[in-house]
C-alpha cells in the first residue's frame, strides 16, 4: 500500500475516533443533565417538604418560598395566614424545613444578612420535622469543630427576637440538654429559645 493509501486510512480512523469521542461526550453530558434534573425537586415536592415544618392547620394557609442558587427567594405558593414556610435544605445533613411568622422572617433575614434583628419584634418559628446539626454557639458555623459545640435537635419550635431578660430564664449551656427548652447562640444578637415538642 502506498503512502497516500496509508494517509487515507489514518484520516479515516482519526475521524472515526473523533466521532466516537464526540458521541461519548454528548451522551455523558446528557446523562449528567438527566441526573441533575432528577436531583432537582419539583415545585410540588418543595411545597410538600415546606409543609412538614408546621401543623397542617398552619401550613395549608402559609406562603411557600424556596431559595434559589443565587440566594434569592422564589415564591412557590402565595398564602393567607401570615406564615411563610421553606422546604428542607438539601445541602444540610438532616431535615430542616421551617415555617415562620412575619416577625421571625425579619429576624431570619437579619441573621442571614449579618445585620442586627429588629428590636421589639418577637417571632415564632416551627421546625416540626426536626433541625439539622448546628453549632450552638456560632450562628455562622458551617461544619463541626472541636470548639463550636455542634448539636442536633429534634422537632421543635423557636421564639426569636425577645428581650435579653426573656432568655435569662432558660439554660444557656454551650452543650445543652436538647430534650428541654434551651437558648441557642446565647450572647449574640441572634440568641433564641429552642423548645422541643417531643
Amino acid at each position: 500500500m502506498n503512502a497516500s493509501g496509508l494517509t487515507k486510512i489514518k484520516v479515516f480512523f482519526l475521524l472515526t475516533a473523533t466521532a466516537c469521542a464526540s458521541a461519548a461526550l454528548a451522551a455523558s453530558a446528557t446523562d449528567t443533565a438527566k441526573k441533575a434534573a432528577a436531583k432537582t425537586p419539583t415545585d410540588a415536592q418543595l411545597i410538600a417538604s415546606a409543609m412538614k415544618a408546621a401543623p397542617a392547620s398552619v401550613a395549608k394557609g402559609a406562603t411557600i418560598v424556596a431559595q434559589e442558587a443565587d440566594g434569592t427567594m422564589r415564591t412557590l405558593r402565595k398564602g393567607t395566614n401570615g406564615f411563610t414556610c421553606m422546604p428542607d435544605n438539601p445541602a444540610t445533613p438532616g431535615p430542616d424545613p421551617m415555617c415562620m411568622d412575619a416577625n421571625a422572617m425579619e429576624w431570619a433575614h437579619a441573621w442571614m444578612s449579618h445585620q442586627t434583628p429588629p428590636a421589639g419584634k418577637v417571632g415564632f418559628m416551627y421546625m416540626l420535622a426536626g433541625g439539622t446539626d448546628a453549632s450552638n454557639t456560632d450562628p455562622y458555623a458551617s461544619k463541626p469543630t472541636q470548639s463550636n459545640h455542634w448539636i442536633k435537635t429534634g422537632p421543635h419550635v423557636m421564639i426569636v427576637g425577645a428581650d435579653a431578660n426573656f432568655y435569662d430564664m432558660y439554660p444557656k449551656s454551650a452543650d445543652p440538654d436538647t430534650s428541654v427548652p434551651y437558648v441557642m447562640w446565647a450572647g449574640t444578637p441572634y440568641q433564641h429559645l429552642m423548645a422541643p415538642v417531643r
